[in-house]
């Protein structure tokens, strides 16, 4: 609202220092500050509600070290990270660009999941919540939404290099010689980017093609497919690391961070060349959204650091990783999700390994055994007696190494 209201103002009155909001970078500074101040100012109060609404987090004994003390605990913090996020993006983000819209519309879809999820617990007694074929529907539809809109809609292009040849628009790889191209063109595509190759753009159509459609009618499918994957597997993974204080709030910020850095390059023409990475119009508006994304998420870690004053549940944790998941497909770096976001990865797999291993060693030997003292993984290092401070921090650390070689990839190939 605010980048039209000084827009105005800048074209019609030619006010001095107006036309500052026309720059991404400075809305995207703006955004962090405004989301920073809106959970350490509005994070009080909203807890103290919560408290006041008796809305406590139950513990199942688990037998950890200082589970007990966390009982009572508010949780649906969530509401303080939504309300950073999407106050901010109202406020400064162009709300004409598709891809903006699309991420609102992310955060708003499975944060209303969350919230339902949190208020069964709360609420209604049950500590089940949600029930879960309820939770991965909500994730498919979203999957559905954002796949197809991604792939139909006529904003969503990617800028070639190319050739006209009888008023047909040829596509010719980046890598060829620039003197070839007759020009640039933005054009529908199918193609993503994949990390340590020199020509690093996959094509969906090859796996279409792999079924005999060799025209590309039916790729659309596969692409819708592989978002619904994508978003259930990150959502879920998030919702998963959260189980000690400030793991999943951290290392969400450290993913954001990635994500905006790709976004800016993605979406300048002159970074885009420069790498030689893949270029797509609009996408850099997407930095102010993700700046707010990483302020909520710090701004949340003053009262969600250990001992945390309030827990995100499932209201923040679920959309904290769907709006991962749906980021990283705009931009067209999901195939770089199992390295940027290998923290929840391995959560995730340190659950399906556990439980598919407890029930094959149950059905051979009657008796069910198990690989982790615990799972997730973050539980078996408390086992072992680790303190969650020192686990979450260790996390951190990998999770960093991992942003800075998700980053390194843009030059490494």
């Amino acid at each position: 609202m605010l980048y039209y209201l000084f827009e105005y103002l800048d074209r019609v009155w030619d006010i001095p220092g107006a036309g500052v909001f026309r720059f991404i970078s400075f809305r995207a500074a703006m955004a962090i500050i405004i989301s920073l101040f809106i959970t350490l100012f509005l994070g009080k109060p909203i807890i103290r509600l919560l408290l006041k609404k008796q809305v406590g987090e139950t513990i199942r004994d688990l037998g950890l070290d200082g589970q007990a003390q966390k009982k009572g605990t508010p949780t649906m913090g969530g509401l303080i990270i939504l309300s950073a996020i999407l106050i901010p993006t109202f406020l400064l983000a162009r709300l004409d660009n598709i891809y903006v819209i699309l991420m609102i519309v992310s955060t708003v879809w499975l944060g209303v999941i969350g919230f339902l999820d949190d208020y069964i617990k709360v609420f209604k007694k049950d500590k089940e919540g949600l029930a879960g074929r309820f939770k991965i529907i909500g994730q498919v539809g979203l999957g559905l939404i954002v796949g197809s809109v991604l792939y139909f809609h006529d904003d969503v292009v990617v800028r070639q290099n190319s050739v006209k040849q009888d008023n047909v628009v040829v596509s010719v790889s980046i890598t060829e010689n620039r003197s070839e191209a007759s020009g640039n063109f933005d054009t529908k595509s199918t193609k993503t980017t994949i990390p340590f190759f020199k020509d690093n753009e996959f094509d969906y159509r090859m796996i279409s093609s792999l079924f005999g459609d060799e025209s590309g009618r039916y790729v659309w499918v596969i692409f819708i497919l592989v978002v619904i994957l994508i978003v259930t597997a990150v959502s879920n993974g998030a919702n998963i690391t959260d189980g000690i204080d400030g793991l999943a709030t951290g290392t969400s910020a450290i993913i954001g961070v990635t994500l905006a850095v790709f976004a800016y390059v993605s979406g300048n023409t002159i970074f885009s060349d420069y790498l030689n990475i893949m270029y797509i119009p609009e996408t850099g508006e997407l930095m102010v959204f993700m700046s707010a994304f990483v302020g909520a998420c710090v701004g949340f870690l003053w009262f969600n650091a250990y001992p945390a004053q309030v827990f995100m549940g499932d209201t923040g944790s679920l959309a904290l990783g769907g709006i991962i998941a749906v980021f990283a497909i705009a931009i067209r770096k999901e195939l770089m999700i199992p390295v940027i976001c290998g923290i929840f990865l391995v959560e995730n797999l340190s659950v399906m390994m556990q439980v598919s291993y407890f029930k094959y060693t149950k059905r051979k030997f009657g008796e069910g055994r198990r690989i982790f003292k615990m799972s997730p993984l973050h539980h078996h290092y408390q086992k072992l007696g680790y303190h969650e401070s020192k686990i979450v921090t260790r996390f951190w650390i990998v999770g960093i190494m991992l942003a800075v070689l998700s980053i390194v990839t843009l030059k490494l190939r």
